[in-house]
């Protein structure tokens, strides 16, 4: 069995030499300098696209609650639309066919697209969360809300909604898990994020292993920090004898 050699994180990219301290200097790069470089971003891609998901997968997933028959179209539609069709699929759509529909798109980055890309998609499986978490409160809430003069938007802002997020926070924990590990997809459309980095840091240095275990590492303590993160929040949001409380 061939050795690790893990030295190589502290190799200049372009002449081979073996830098001291791991880092470039004066404009040398390191694979080290390389890997957290594409872990930045990885994170800004996942980051931003969560963003989104929340704005657009919030939206309509009260839509879909709402009494309006047009609105609970629009908000079904919606979800079934992007959560049907596979991310890989979607980001090419974004990257290929909707700039030659839609010619302003042509001037986006390939990263803002890939964004949106994921952000849509995962708008679609948090749509579902928000319709399941006020759908889970009891109905006399709505009711209760209506009948002390509040109009139907402020029965979701003051009444519904605060409950429904705090109910649904352990699923939008693994949805924020996902979109850090789905942004590996990005690599198709030339995103420097982690898996490019792994697939030409190894084709480069043929020590494809040890760039493949620092790869999975960091998408390890990038998906352990979101989650250490969501049970702090929880535990402060958490209401007293809600669903789910101890």
């Amino acid at each position: 069995m061939a050795s690790w050699d893990w030295q190589v994180f502290c190799t200049e990219t372009t002449t081979g030499e073996v830098l001291e301290g791991c880092f470039g200097r004066g404009g040398d790069v390191t694979y080290l300098d390389w890997l957290l470089s594409a872990w930045g971003w990885t994170l800004s891609v996942a980051g931003l696209a969560l963003v989104v998901a929340l704005a657009f997968g919030s939206l309509m997933g009260i839509l879909r609650t709402t009494p309006s028959r047009g609105l609970v179209f629009l908000g079904n539609a919606w979800t079934e639309l992007f959560r049907n069709i596979p991310l890989l699929v979607q980001i090419f759509l974004w990257y290929h066919v909707l700039p030659a529909l839609v010619p302003p798109l042509k001037d986006f980055p390939s990263f803002v697209l890939v964004v949106f890309a994921l952000g849509f998609f995962t708008s679609a499986r948090i749509s579902e969360q928000v319709k399941a978490g006020i759908q889970s409160l009891p109905r006399g809430q709505r009711y209760a809300g209506l009948a002390m003069g509040l109009t139907l938007p402020q029965v979701y802002r003051y009444v519904l909604l605060p409950m429904a997020f705090r109910i649904v926070i352990p699923p939008l924990t693994s949805e924020s898990m996902n979109i850090v590990k789905n942004s590996s997809v990005a690599f198709a459309v030339s995103i420097a994020e982690l898996t490019m980095f792994a697939l030409q840091a190894g084709e480069e240095t043929s020590r494809n292993v040890e760039m493949y275990l620092a790869v999975t590492l960091a998408y390890f303590l990038s998906a352990f920090a979101i989650n250490r993160a969501m049970l702090v929040v929880e535990g402060r949001v958490r209401v007293p004898g809600m669903i789910g409380a101890k």
